[in-house]
């Protein structure tokens, strides 16, 4: 399974760092697009102290030792309109886009192919492919939400980056791994990480 994860401009890196690396972990063919700004989001909130270097080599190894990545995965450019999934004759079989800022969700909800990360998205919108995006914002205006329900009439799944409780998380990590998993839940991949609601009842 090919799965495109993009990491957009907003605050919530550790989302699109965790989905990483589930993904990895269970065996994905990983491709990943990061765009400007998430990169110094990314040195912000998850770079242990570093920033992101220039080269987009560098910036895969600096990507992979922050997702203590288990296996090779592809990066892009978010500027390199030449990659594979740029086109509807190969698209990923599956995209993530976490967090996606609100900027993200209305450049995509206007079908504005501005960069990379946001032609792929219209891509796997057209050739309906499961796309999911990990929202991030609060409150939301009235624009953010008719942007979001265009994208959901269009096939998206719109997934606000809300954590639940009854799994009973005794760290950020847990409420992180919670949304991220969700997440890939929502395009057929089962990470085992937390329990389902009612696990507890046991089997018949």
């Amino acid at each position: 399974m090919r799965v495109l994860l993009g990491i957009s401009g907003a605050s919530g890196a550790a989302y699109g760092v965790r989905c990483a690396s589930l993904l990895l972990s269970r065996e994905v063919e990983l491709h990943a697009v990061v765009t400007r700004t998430a990169w110094k989001i990314l040195s912000d909130e998850v770079g242990k102290g570093k920033e992101a270097p220039a080269g987009l080599e560098d910036r895969r190894r600096w990507l992979a030792d922050i997702v203590s990545a288990s296996r090779p995965f592809r990066l892009y450019a978010d500027d390199d309109f030449r990659i594979p999934f740029a086109s509807g004759s190969n698209p990923p079989d599956a995209m993530i886009i976490a967090p996606c800022s609100m900027g993200t969700v209305g450049r995509i909800a206007s079908g504005v192919s501005s960069s990379v990360l946001t032609r792929c998205a219209d891509v796997v919108i057209k050739e309906r492919r499961p796309l999911v995006l990990v929202t991030r914002e609060a409150p939301l205006s009235v624009i953010h939400l008719e942007n979001m329900l265009s994208l959901a009439r269009a096939g998206a799944d719109i997934f606000p980056a809300c954590p639940g409780f009854y799994h009973r998380p005794e760290s950020v990590s847990d409420l992180v791994d919670f949304v991220a998993a969700r997440a890939l839940s929502r395009i057929g991949i089962d990470t085992g990480s937390f329990p389902r609601w009612g696990e507890e009842y046991g089997e018949f």
